[in-house]
């Protein structure tokens, strides 16, 4: 993180996959086939969509669905972290051919910056994948690591909030105020998440319609990450504007 950030501007709070950049499992399928000794082609992602939940909750269920007992399931999430830091590391320019950030990304987190507001990442990443992502892909600047929730921290999603309330409140001295919250995601997992943590949200249409993403109620939606666009939705909610 760079330069002087205004807490009572309020907290700005990005998922990665989806919203900063394009989804890819690639990564996980790699990681998956060496933490259980698949084939990556023998590798099964479950029929329910993997996208706005946790790594540690993807593997386990994609492991079973690909043949593997839930017991051994289960032990081989203590060595899917290495994996899969290994395989990102091998695939960094992979990885920032295939998923570039998406238009604005970059102009947006900057924007934010210089509005004053903090930024961190609510994500199903391990940290140590979201880092990757974020720094290969050129998004890491202004993004406060320190008080972000990650997949490592939780295998539920919707424990991730409390990580951030705990890191906030542990690194700045003060309590995190949920009216000056504000999460941008891109799924509908994203929303119900950051309603049941009382945070306000923005959706972004990257993968979802703007009629599916209505459905579940975010506090606006947006076609893209306009840099304008985003600072003053996030001005209006956090009522800075």
């Amino acid at each position: 993180m760079h330069g002087v950030t205004n807490p009572d501007a309020g907290l700005v709070v990005w998922d990665v996959d989806g919203t900063l950049i394009p989804a890819d499992l690639r990564w996980l399928r790699r990681a998956v086939a060496r933490t259980y000794a698949l084939a990556e082609s023998a590798v099964v992602f479950p029929t329910a969509k993997v996208h706005g939940y946790t790594d540690e909750s993807i593997v386990i269920d994609t492991a079973i669905a690909s043949g593997i007992d839930e017991r051994a399931a289960e032990a081989g999430v203590a060595c899917f972290p290495d994996h899969l830091a290994h395989v990102m590391e091998q695939g960094r320019e992979e990885l920032a051919r295939d998923q570039p950030a998406y238009p604005g990304a970059k102009e947006t987190i900057r924007a934010l910056h210089d509005a004053g507001f903090v930024q961190t990442v609510l994500t199903g990443n391990l940290r140590s994948a979201a880092e990757i992502k974020l720094a290969t892909t050129g998004l890491d600047d202004y993004i406060d690591w320190s008080i972000g929730g990650f997949g490592s921290d939780a295998r539920d999603r919707f424990d991730l909030p409390d990580v951030i309330r705990r890191r906030y409140a542990d690194v700045l001295g003060r309590p995190l105020d949920p009216d000056k919250t504000v999460v941008i995601g891109d799924a509908a997992n994203d929303i119900a998440c950051a309603r049941h943590a009382g945070f306000r949200v923005i959706a972004v249409t990257h993968r979802v319609t703007r009629d599916e993403l209505a459905q579940h109620g975010p506090d606006a939606i947006l076609d893209r990450l306009s840099a304008p666009d985003v600072v003053a939705a996030v001005s209006r909610l956090t009522g800075k504007d």
